[in-house]
């Protein structure tokens, strides 16, 4: 399995949607509704992309406050590439694109089933978080 990584590499509507569908269980959304092409050009520090050969596999969203923190969000790889390292390369890839920006915080939000990933695999430190649903 041959992997090229790319901090703000081209991606396709379609492919990050349908992407996105198969890791959290949404609804495929290959017909438009998310341009993602829009929301990581005018809200995002960058995002980083995996491919093997042109098929998209992995993908990760860094937002930021345009200053020194920068937060992790939709990270993502296909199920049958799973378990090869591509998501701690990606979390890798995006966090020194980030201290090359500047930034001196990067965050991240995930459910007790991650835990092991972010804490073991990526060298996040435990912080105490709180949400709120509203909706």
């Amino acid at each position: 399995m041959s992997i090229t990584y790319q901090w703000r590499g081209h991606i396709e509507n379609a492919e990050v949607n349908a992407l996105h569908a198969e890791a959290f269980g949404t609804r495929d959304t290959r017909s438009s509704e998310r341009n993602w092409q829009v929301l990581v050009g005018e809200h995002s520090l960058g995002w980083v992309s995996a491919r093997e050969e042109d098929a998209l596999v992995g993908f990760v969203n860094v937002i930021w406050d345009g200053l020194v923190h920068g937060w992790i969000q939709d990270l993502m790889v296909a199920s049958d590439s799973r378990n090869h390292g591509i998501g701690a390369t990606l979390v890798s890839t995006a966090r020194e694109a980030c201290r090359q920006a500047g930034c001196e915080w990067l965050h991240v939000d995930f459910g007790s089933d991650l835990l092991r990933f972010y804490h073991q695999a990526c060298g996040f430190a435990p912080t105490s978080a709180g949400i709120l649903h509203l909706t």
